[in-house]
């Protein structure tokens, strides 16, 4: 079965080849054909840290319950409140 990821990707390229044929037919330009491989690039959700590298954090894991968080603000656990350890 395909993913909700994939069909929001396949219905977002068809949707963008939809509006640069229109725009073909109304204007004669091909420039729009460029324009749209890098549009998932302006979309993309990818983790950066502060320095706008795309390098992941690290897994901090709580020893009594197994909670994993990779968010930085996560210091402790939700559960009962023991201090998370790095993995």
């Amino acid at each position: 079965m395909v993913g909700s990821r994939t069909l929001t990707a396949l219905a977002g390229l068809l949707v963008s080849l939809a509006v640069s044929v229109a725009v073909y037919v109304y204007t004669g330009s091909l420039l729009l054909f460029l324009v749209v491989p890098f549009v998932p690039f302006l979309f993309s959700s990818s983790p950066r840290d502060e320095a706008g590298t795309h390098e992941k954090r690290p897994v901090k894991r709580c020893p009594s319950c197994d909670f994993r968080a990779r968010d930085p603000e996560f210091d402790y656990c939700p559960r009962d409140g023991r201090r998370l350890r790095e993995e």
